[in-house]
């Protein structure tokens, strides 16, 4: 009389297979992308986190302003007009110095996490922070990857703005290649704000268009309002789109 019980069970585990969490998608998280497929990607939303550049050379003058305080005053005029259902949040990297070096290249922190209506809190928190470190970028976008998104399964979009490249991990180039081998769920978009080294800048515009991000090089106010207005555009673009007859 076992027997039947046995076969009982097992097709009730075989029709609940979904119910009980076993499914195709069940791998995909934030650690492992094996046997990540396109189709599993929601191409309706996207979540967005927004690294900022708070290193030393920040301080550095631009005309008779502060870089810092023409990115913020930027960021002021275009964050308003971010619409409020838009998912952003925001990490800033470069914050603090450090004791060591190695510490210093770790200064990357979650200030603002990922949420819709999200700009007055962002205002508030670039207010209050000073630049005086390094410019750990590749590091940065690590950190998000691995936990501003949580568990999102839909497109990621990470917006960098930086005056230099990096100074601590490998280059963000680099990492970039590892990203597209793996996944096809994340764009980087850069803005190059008043970057001089061409090394510097081929690294980050590398970052940008192996990802299918943006990159621009601003080196004015209106540049970079310009490029920040873009680049928080939530409006479809025909780029990549592909058409089935």
């Amino acid at each position: 009389m076992k027997k039947p019980i046995y076969i009982l069970i097992l097709l009730l585990i075989f029709c609940n297979y979904p119910i009980l969490g076993v499914s195709a998608q069940s791998g995909y998280n934030v650690y492992s992308y094996k046997g990540f497929s396109p189709s599993k990607i929601n191409t309706e939303e996207e979540k967005i986190i927004f690294l900022v550049d708070f290193s030393n050379s920040m301080n550095e003058y631009l005309g008779n302003k502060r870089k810092i305080e023409v990115a913020l005053r930027a960021l002021y005029e275009i964050l308003p007009k971010i619409p409020k259902s838009a998912q952003i949040g925001l990490r800033i990297y470069g914050h603090r110095g450090g004791v060591t070096p190695i510490d210093a290249c770790m200064a990357s922190k979650l200030v603002v996490p990922i949420d819709a209506n999200n700009f007055k809190k962002i205002y508030r928190e670039l207010e209050r922070i000073a630049p005086i470190g390094m410019t750990p970028i590749t590091y940065s976008i690590k950190q998000s990857l691995k936990n501003d998104f949580g568990l999102w399964q839909g497109k990621k979009r990470i917006i960098v703005l930086t005056d230099g490249g990096e100074t601590c991990d490998e280059s963000p180039c680099s990492y970039a290649l590892k990203i597209i081998q793996e996944r096809n769920d994340v764009q980087i978009d850069v803005i190059a704000f008043s970057v001089n080294d061409i090394n510097a800048m081929d690294q980050l515009k590398c970052a940008a268009l192996v990802t299918n991000g943006k990159f621009y090089n601003a080196d004015t106010y209106a540049n970079l309002v310009n490029s920040l207005n873009d680049s928080f555009k939530t409006e479809k673009s025909v780029e990549g789109v592909i058409i089935e007859k």
